[in-house]
């Protein structure tokens, strides 16, 4: 598989997020945060910045679910990564 142009190919991680004093969000709260985790499966052709298997942080608003081979993937535009780590 081989996303074109700025795509990027990426899995959802799922983060347990807690408050300083210690308190889990539950999965509602961890919902409605701005940006969400992934790794990067493949980057697109034109990507230069962005590896396979980095973490990323993305617009939790941007990209839309794909079914690959059975595993099902999110796509989103290089343009939706805030944060490389």
């Amino acid at each position: 598989m081989k996303p074109v142009g700025k795509y990027i190919i990426i899995s959802e991680v799922s983060e347990e997020i807690s408050t300083e004093s210690g308190i889990l969000l539950s999965a509602e709260d961890t919902n409605k945060l701005r940006y969400k985790k992934a790794v990067v499966i493949k980057p697109g052709t034109d990507v230069v910045v962005i590896n396979e298997h980095q973490e990323i942080y993305y617009d939790s608003r941007a990209g839309y679910k794909m079914v690959i081979h059975g595993n099902q993937y999110t796509v989103i535009s290089e343009s939706d990564v805030v944060v490389v780590l």
